[in-house]
């Protein structure tokens, strides 16, 4: 009996930790600090019942995100206050489609 593995590694779309994140950190103007940030990140997301499994493994879920948007160069850290760039919008869209060369008809 063979049994196919699935990829660990699959893309998908964002989830609500970075939704919440893009929306706090998209409106024009703002800058936070994380405790800030994430009190207004958590209050959203128990407003949509989307705020599962504790709040301090939601709080380093949210750091962990915020991190990678700022490496990504979405997100401008300065100091210990963050701040959205224009290609933050670009966060929530989801990454192109690998094809290989070979498989295109």
């Amino acid at each position: 009996m063979f049994m196919q593995r699935k990829s660990a590694f699959s893309r998908r779309l964002p989830d609500l930790v970075t939704e919440e994140l893009v929306a706090a950190l998209s409106k024009k103007g703002s800058t936070f600090e994380f405790k800030q940030l994430f009190d207004v990140v958590h209050e959203r997301l128990r407003a949509r019942n989307a705020a599962s499994g504790g709040e301090e493994m939601l709080r380093l879920r949210a750091y962990e995100k915020l991190q990678n948007l700022v490496s990504r160069g979405m997100v401008k850290k300065t100091g210990k206050k963050y701040r959205g760039l224009a290609s933050l919008s670009k966060a929530l869209t989801p990454p192109p489609e690998f094809v290989p060369a070979g498989a295109a008809k």
